[in-house]
C-alpha cells in the first residue's frame, strides 16, 4: 500500500473529464485531497499527456491512471486504492480494495469496459 510520502510527492492522475461518471468520481476526489500535492492530468483536454505514461488515450479513457512517486504506474482499482489510500475516511476502502483484489479487480473493470463503451455511444469523445 502506498504511503503518504509516496503518494504527496509528485503524484499524477490521468483521468478523462468527458465522462460524466469519471469526472464527478475525480472532482470530489479532488476535493478530498486539496492538501496532498497531486497533479491532475485530463486527457479529455491534454491527449498528448498519455505520452508520458507510454500508453494510449483509448486506454487511459477507459481505466485511470496513476503515477506514483517512485514512478511505479497503477491502474484501475490500484489507482483508486492509491488514491484512497491518503484520503482522509477512505483509507479503510482502499485497505479493503488492496485485500479483495480477486473481487474488486474484475468488478472494476467490468465497470469500466461498460463505461466506456456508454461512454461512446452516447458520443462523449
Amino acid at each position: 500500500m502506498e504511503t503518504e510520502k509516496d503518494i504527496a510527492g509528485s503524484t499524477t492522475v490521468y483521468y478523462n473529464s468527458a465522462c460524466p461518471v469519471c469526472d464527478a468520481g475525480i472532482r470530489d476526489q479532488r476535493r478530498r485531497m486539496q492538501t496532498c500535492k497531486i497533479n491532475w492530468v485530463d486527457v479529455h483536454i491534454d491527449p498528448d499527456a498519455v505520452k508520458e505514461i507510454n500508453s494510449e488515450l483509448e486506454t487511459v479513457r477507459e481505466r485511470l491512471h496513476v503515477r506514483n512517486a517512485r514512478g511505479e504506474l497503477l491502474t484501475g482499482e490500484q489507482a483508486l486504492a492509491a488514491l484512497w489510500s491518503q484520503t482522509s475516511g477512505r483509507r479503510w476502502l482502499a485497505w479493503l480494495t488492496l485485500r479483495l483484489s480477486f473481487l474488486t479487480r474484475p468488478l472494476y473493470n467490468f465497470i469500466a469496459r461498460h463505461l466506456y463503451r456508454w461512454n461512446r455511444r452516447r458520443g462523449h469523445w
